[in-house]
C-alpha cells in the first residue's frame, strides 16, 4: 500500500541539506507526481510513476537518489546509482538538474552519452563518480572496454522508458538491468505506460507502488490547441510567418532534411532559426540549445529528437509544421510548452490530404481543440492564434563559433608529390624563379601552397627592376635548368637551393650531380645577369638522354646507379 502524499517537502523525511538547497532555489511545494512518489521512494520501495513531460518527474527520482546515497563513496568505474535516459538532451537535462543537489551532498556525478569524446568520459568513471546519468549505446560501449561495471548500483532509474522502448533501446536496456544487483531500488517514470514497457516492470520491479498523476491521453488545462488547415501552396508562406513571431517557439518536422530545408527557407525570410536533429554532433546540438535559450535564435526547426528532454523557460509556442504519427508523440511534442503551470499553445498545420489522419489522432489522445479552421498566409485568423507576422525578407545568419568553423589546410588542399618528395612552404618568401613552382622548399616536388608548375620560360623574360636602379634596370633571362637536375621547386633568392638528383649531405643542400654544374644566380640587389649555364652532360650511349633546358621531369632512375655517387640501388618503376 503506498504512503499518502505529501504536501511540502519538509513533511518529508529528505536530507536537511536537500531541504536547504530546496529552499535556497525556490522550491517549496511538490508538483502532483511529486508529491504522490516521493513518500514511498524515499523509504526505498520500488516505483512506478506515470506522469506528463514538464510534470516534474526529474526531481521525484532525483530527490531520493541523492537522499539515499548520501554519505557513500564510489570506487572507480562503479557507480552506485545509474538513470538511464533515451536521449542525450534529456541525459544533459537531467545531469543539471541534479547536480546542484549532489554537489551540496558532496557526490559526483557523471554523464556518458553519444556525440562527445568518450575518452574524456572514461576519465571521468576512473576517477570515480557515485550517481551516473547515461544513454544506453554509450554505457554499453563503456562495459564492453572494461571502463564501466554496475556491480555496485543500489538504486536505478528508467526515465521516459516507453520512449526507449520506441527507439529499440528495450535489449539494451534488458541487458544493463540484468547487470545491476538484485535486491536495489528500481524506478521507472514515464509520461505514458504501453505492453513494452510492461515487460521490464514484470521482470525488474518488486511489489512497485504505482502512481499516475495523469491519464493516458491526459491534457494540460494551461495548453491551448488548434488545427490550421494550409493549402499546399500556402504553407511556406505560413510557417514563415508564424516564425517571424516575436517571441521564441519550437517547429517540429518529420525528417532532418525537412528542418535543414526549413531553417534556409527561414533564415533567407529574415527570420532567426536554427536546426537541431540527429544529424547533429552533441557540441553542434549543445549550441543551438544555448543559442536558443539565450535568444539568439527565435525559431527551433527540430524533428522528434527534441521532444524529449529539452526544458526552455518561457516557451508559449509549439507548431506542428509537420504533424506527428502517434499520439503519444503529439502530447511530447506538446509537452515543450505549458510547462510546471505556464500557459501554453500547440498548433498543428495540416493539409487537405491529412485532415482524416490528424482528427484521429486527436480522438486517441484525448485533445479539445479550441480552434480548427482554414487560414490563408495573411488572414488575422492567423495571427491572433499564432501572433503571426510579415517577415522582413532581409536574409540574415546565426552565428557559429570560430571552433565549430572548418579551417583550411596548412598545405592548402595539396597533396605531396611521392616522387620528388615535398616541397617547402612556397609562397613564404621571395619571388620563385621563373619556369620553377611557387613552392621554396629544397624537395623536387612543388611548393605546398603552390599552384601546377608552371611551364619552364624559354625565353627571356622582363625581371622586376632591381631596388633603387629605377625602370630602366631589368633582369635578363633566367638560366635553364642544369643537366641532371629536376628543374622543378627551385627557391626563390636566399631560399634553399633545389634537389638536382644528387645525394643530400645530412644537414646541407644536395650536392650537384655528376657531370652537371650549378647555374649561378643572379640577385635582385645586384640587378646582374646570371653567367650562361653549362653545357648539358651528354647522354649515355645505354641510357636515356639527359633532359634538355627547360625541361620538367626528372630523369629517370639508370640501371640503378645513384647520381652523385654513392652505392647503387635498384631503380624506380
Amino acid at each position: 500500500m503506498s504512503r499518502p502524499a505529501a504536501s511540502a517537502f519538509d513533511e518529508l523525511p529528505l536530507d536537511p541539506v536537500l531541504l536547504k538547497t530546496l529552499a535556497d532555489n525556490g522550491v517549496t511545494t511538490p508538483f502532483p507526481i511529486q508529491a504522490a512518489t516521493l513518500p514511498d521512494s524515499l523509504q526505498g520501495r520500488d516505483v512506478l510513476g506515470r506522469g506528463r513531460t514538464g510534470s516534474g518527474k526529474t526531481l521525484s527520482f532525483g530527490l531520493p537518489l541523492l537522499h539515499r546515497t548520501a554519505g557513500k563513496r564510489a570506487e572507480p568505474r562503479r557507480p552506485l546509482a545509474l538513470v538511464l535516459v533515451p536521449t542525450r538532451e534529456l541525459a544533459q537535462q537531467v545531469t543539471d538538474a541534479l547536480t546542484p543537489y549532489a554537489e551540496r551532498l558532496g557526490l559526483r556525478t557523471a554523464t556518458v552519452m553519444g556525440g562527445v569524446s568518450i575518452t574524456r568520459q572514461i576519465g571521468v568513471l576512473r576517477r570515480g563518480a557515485e550517481v551516473l546519468v547515461a544513454t544506453p549505446g554509450r554505457l554499453k560501449d563503456l562495459i564492453d572496454r572494461d571502463a564501466c561495471a554496475l556491480d555496485r548500483v543500489s538504486i536505478s532509474v528508467l526515465d521516459e522508458a516507453d520512449h526507449m522502448a520506441d527507439m529499440g533501446f528495450l535489449p539494451q536496456v534488458t541487458g544493463l538491468l540484468a547487470q545491476v544487483p538484485p535486491g536495489g531500488q528500481h524506478m521507472l517514470f514515464s509520461a505514458t505506460l504501453d505492453n513494452n514497457v510492461d515487460k521490464l516492470v514484470r521482470r525488474f520491479l518488486t511489489d512497485p507502488v504505482t502512481h499516475s498523476v495523469d491519464a493516458p491521453a491526459a491534457t494540460v488545462t494551461t495548453m491551448s490547441h488548434h488545427v490550421l488547415q494550409v493549402l499546399p501552396e500556402d504553407k511556406k508562406a505560413v510557417t514563415s510567418r508564424i516564425a517571424a513571431r516575436e517571441g521564441r517557439l519550437i517547429m517540429f518536422v518529420g525528417t532532418k532534411r525537412g528542418a535543414d530545408r526549413t531553417v534556409k527557407q527561414l533564415l533567407a525570410a529574415g527570420v532567426h532559426a536554427a536546426a537541431l536533429h540527429g544529424g547533429k554532433s552533441q557540441p553542434q546540438r549543445n549550441r543551438v540549445l544555448e543559442q536558443f535559450r539565450t535568444g539568439q535564435v527565435t525559431a527551433l526547426v527540430a524533428t522528434d529528437v527534441a521532444a524529449r528532454g529539452i526544458h526552455i523557460d518561457g516557451l508559449d509556442l509549439v507548431v506542428n509544421v509537420d504533424p506527428p504519427t502517434e499520439a503519444k508523440d503529439y502530447l511530447h511534442r506538446g509537452g515543450r510548452t505549458a510547462r510546471a503551470g505556464e500557459t501554453g499553445s500547440v498548433v498543428t498545420l495540416v493539409l487537405p490530404e491529412q485532415r482524416r489522419e490528424v482528427g484521429r489522432l486527436m480522438r486517441e489522445a484525448g485533445i479539445r481543440l479550441e480552434t480548427e479552421r482554414r487560414v490563408r498566409p495573411g488572414d488575422a485568423e492567423l495571427a491572433e492564434v499564432t501572433g503571426a507576422r510579415e517577415p522582413s525578407g532581409v536574409a540574415v545568419v546565426v552565428p557559429v563559433p570560430a571552433q565549430e568553423q572548418p579551417q583550411p589546410s596548412a598545405s592548402g588542399g595539396r597533396r605531396r608529390n611521392r616522387r620528388g618528395g615535398r616541397g617547402g612552404s612556397g609562397g613564404s618568401g621571395g619571388t620563385a624563379a621563373p619556369g620553377a613552382g611557387s613552392g621554396s622548399g629544397s624537395g623536387g616536388g612543388r611548393g605546398r601552397d603552390s599552384g601546377r608548375d608552371a611551364p619552364a620560360a624559354t625565353a627571356p623574360v622582363a625581371a622586376r627592376p632591381a631596388a633603387g636602379t629605377g625602370p630602366a634596370a631589368a633582369r635578363p633571362a633566367a638560366a635553364p635548368p642544369a643537366a641532371g637536375s629536376s628543374g622543378r621547386g627551385r627557391s626563390a633568392p636566399g631560399r634553399h637551393a633545389p634537389r638536382t638528383g644528387g645525394r643530400r649531405a645530412p644537414g646541407g643542400p644536395a650536392a650537384p650531380a655528376a657531370g652537371a654544374a650549378r647555374a649561378p644566380r643572379a640577385t635582385a640587389s645586384s640587378g646582374r645577369a646570371a653567367a650562361p649555364a653549362a653545357a648539358a652532360a651528354p647522354a649515355r650511349a645505354d641510357g636515356p638522354p639527359a633532359p634538355t633546358a627547360g625541361s620538367h621531369r626528372r630523369p629517370p632512375a639508370t640501371g640503378g646507379v645513384r647520381s652523385g655517387g654513392g652505392a647503387p640501388r635498384p631503380g624506380r618503376r
